[in-house]
C-alpha cells in the first residue's frame, strides 16, 4: 500500500495533515491475471476486514478493521477511518497500525466483513493491488492502483478490463453489505 498524498488545512493557530488517497478501481480478467502470475511472483496476503460503522451516505465515512496473514505466517492489522466524500476517486483516509490482538477482538464487533487474497504487482513504477474476493462476493476480482493526482496517466496491464471506480457498489464496505453473488 503506497502512502497517501497529504493535504494540509489551517484552522486558526493549528496545521493538521490530512491524508488523500486518490485510488481508481477496474474489474480483471481472472484468465489473463492468472497467466500473468505464471510468469511472476507477487507478494500478497490474505486479508479479512470488517466494518463498524458505515456512514451516513452511499459513500459515508466509514470505520475498518484489517486483519492480514502473508505466505510466511506474518500478519498486520489496521484500524482505517475513510471519510465522507461526492466520489470514491478521492477520499481522506487515515489508517494506523494495531496489535494483532486488538484487531481479532474488534473483528469480534463487526456484523459484517468480507474475505480477499490481495496481489501486490509492480507495473511501470507502481503497484497495482488485485483482490481475489471469496465468500458471499466469491467470483469478483477488482485492481486497484492509488495516483498521485486525479489526472496522472498510468498504462494498464492487460488484464484489466472495465474501470469501476465510479460505482460505489466496488466499494468493499459495500460489498460487505450487498456482495457481489447476490447482484444477479
Amino acid at each position: 500500500m503506497s502512502r497517501p498524498l497529504q493535504t494540509v488545512i489551517l484552522v486558526g493557530r493549528w496545521r493538521l495533515d490530512v491524508a488523500i488517497e486518490i485510488e481508481r478501481k477496474f474489474l480483471v480478467d481472472l484468465k489473463l491475471f492468472k497467466d500473468a502470475l505464471k510468469s511472476e511472483e507477487p507478494s500478497w496476503v490474505e486479508v479479512r476486514q470488517g466494518f463498524l460503522n458505515l456512514g451516513p451516505n452511499k459513500f459515508g465515512a466509514m470505520t475498518r478493521i484489517r486483519k492480514t496473514l502473508d505466505g510466511a505466517g506474518k500478519g498486520q492489522a489496521f484500524l482505517t477511518v475513510k471519510a465522507a466524500s461526492e466520489s470514491t476517486l478521492v477520499r481522506q483516509e487515515f489508517e494506523y497500525e494495531i496489535p494483532l490482538k486488538d484487531a481479532g477482538e474488534l473483528l469480534k464487533l463487526c456484523e459484517i466483513s468480507i474475505e480477499k487474497k490481495r496481489f501486490y504487482l509492480k507495473r511501470q513504477g507502481k503497484t497495482w493491488e488485485v483482490d481475489v474476493f471469496s465468500g458471499s462476493n466469491k467470483g469478483l476480482v477488482v485492481a486497484e492502483i492509488e495516483l498521485e493526482s486525479k489526472e496522472e496517466s498510468f498504462i494498464e496491464p492487460d488484464w484489466v478490463m472495465q474501470e469501476v471506480t465510479d460505482d460505489p457498489r466496488y466499494l468493499n464496505s459495500n460489498l460487505a453489505v450487498a456482495p457481489f453473488v447476490e447482484w444477479g
